[in-house]
């Protein structure tokens, strides 16, 4: 299919990994990337000498997508796994360890649970209330809030779910969609009156065995879409930075973009079209000839957040951290409530050894801040983020010292909110679609945050646009050939 042309809009890894499938099909595929550099969310830099991700630091090693990606790129062997895989939470004044038994902060094993001192001795006590109260009736969709809440009680909620859901989404759970957030959980529990039952069952179902549960790349996840640049353009095709597309039309033989300045716009055309960028640039280019589409993704709300990395000298550290980092309910975080808006840290230096390697006199620490409805504090400058962060590690780790080196990273709207019927939106955008010839949606706007999740979203957009394609070529090819076969009977 070198004949055909496609482009994919956005270079973060979801367009990437799109643009490659199609590549290593024989497309010619161009890849538009309105920014200076790609990546999206996936980009490293060095703090003291040490790469440190500013994005995502690592993919969940037990969906195979991205490992297939990294396998494909001929890196498998690069693959680095966490020293540790132990972590706390700050709840009620104190660092504690997350309990075992847990999946997503709900509670499988209540002996666990007690002994982790996360809950209240009330809150402890409304749990185990799951294992007799009347089925929870749920109908639609509902809130994690609200179904999770109703089971195991509002502090399972606010101390346990609520931090290990706002490190993906940086949401609120009354908002965030149970079927959409936890849908593992959410469809054990539909075939069990008791939540925690069915999350014993989640835990009894799992390998014995399953293998490290996250994976990155020595310097950085944010190599990889630098790596599959390179692989597409070995392929033939083309990436391109600081070339924003500005509107995108239906023609009868393909599709238009603009691309460029009003003042000096430039004219691709292409037989298809994989739209990969954040849910907003979406909705505008699709405005026109997919309004049903455009009109759901209009819709879905993003949350900002900022990463500040700390480098500080070991000696900085009354005594090392042993666990990969904390996180900090938003109970105990609230600036309004006198916390100090910190949401997790990370003990990069721990959690993965190879940067220890790097430089054993360093540890980098990333400090998350922001959830949803907290713009003031990210409005604040980058000074007073950094001095946050410090705060926090002075308050639970006893640091004293200032960090050698800082870093305030924003990633303002970078992550979409799974609210409350997010699936079925997600259903109508890819319906009308679907109506629509040689055009695909991808990225983190619709089945998952994760960069596995990204990377299904990529094959599946790329396998209907080769679909298309080649579906486009056979009745152009039986055109030809009618139109032969006539010239020989005359």
């Amino acid at each position: 299919m070198t004949t055909s042309h496609a482009v994919v809009v956005g270079g973060g890894i979801a367009g990437l990994a799109a643009a490659r499938t199609l590549a290593r099909d024989g497309v010619r595929v161009t890849v538009l990337e309105g920014s200076p550099r790609i990546g999206g969310k996936l980009h490293v830099s060095e703090i003291a000498g040490v790469p440190v991700d500013e994005g995502a630091e690592s993919m969940l090693a037990r969906r195979p997508e991205g490992l297939d990606l990294v396998r494909g790129l001929g890196r498998a062997a690069d693959l680095v796994n966490p020293g540790t895989a132990s972590s706390a939470i700050l709840s009620r004044g104190a660092l504690r360890r997350l309990p075992s038994g847990q999946v997503m902060g709900v509670p499988s094993d209540l002996r666990a649970l007690a002994a982790a001192g996360v809950l209240s001795p009330a809150g402890l006590a409304r749990v185990p209330l799951d294992l007799v109260l009347p089925e929870t009736p749920r109908g639609g969709d509902v809130s994690v809030a609200a179904y999770i809440g109703a089971r195991v009680g509002r502090e399972v909620v606010d101390r346990l779910v609520e931090p290990l859901l706002g490190g993906v989404y940086a949401g609120r759970a009354e908002l965030l969609s149970f079927e959409a957030t936890l849908p593992a959980v959410a469809a054990a529990a539909r075939g069990q009156r008791s939540l925690i039952s069915a999350v014993q069952g989640i835990r009894k179902a799992a390998p014995a065995d399953a293998g490290p549960v996250f994976a990155t790349l020595p310097d950085g996840l944010g190599t990889l879409p630098h790596l599959v640049a390179a692989d597409i353009t070995a392929a033939g095709g083309t990436v391109r930075t600081g070339a924003t597309v500005r509107e995108l039309r239906r023609r009868e033989d393909g599709w238009r973009l603009t691309v460029g300045p009003t003042r000096d716009p430039e004219y691709l055309d292409a037989d298809a079209v994989v739209v990969a960028v954040p849910a907003a640039p979406a909705s505008r280019l699709l405005e026109p000839d997919v309004p049903a589409a455009a009109r759901e993704l209009a819709a879905i709300e993003y949350a900002s957040m900022a990463i500040v990395t700390l480098a500080y000298r070991t000696t900085a550290f009354p005594r090392l951290p042993k666990g990969s980092g904390y996180l900090v309910p938003a109970v105990e975080s609230d600036p309004g409530r006198g916390g100090r808006g910190v949401k997790a840290v990370t003990f990069s230096s721990v959690k993965w050894p190879h940067l220890r390697d790097r430089d054993p006199g360093v540890i980098a620490v990333r400090c998350s801040i922001g959830r949803l409805g907290e713009e003031r504090t990210l409005q604040r400058p980058d000074e007073e983020l950094a001095a946050s962060a410090m705060a926090e590690l002075a308050a639970t780790c006893g640091v004293t010292e200032l960090p050698v080196e800082s870093r305030v990273t924003r990633w303002g709207g970078g992550l979409p909110q799974y609210n409350v019927g997010h699936a079925d939106r997600v259903a109508r955008v890819r319906a009308a679609v679907a109506g629509t010839p040689g055009l695909a949606v991808a990225g983190a706007a619709y089945d998952g945050l994760g960069i596995p999740a990204c990377i299904a979203s990529a094959r599946a957009a790329a396998t209907r646009v080769l679909d298309h394609l080649r579906s486009r070529e056979g009745v152009e090819h039986g055109r030809s050939g009618g139109q032969a076969e006539g010239t020989r009977t005359q």
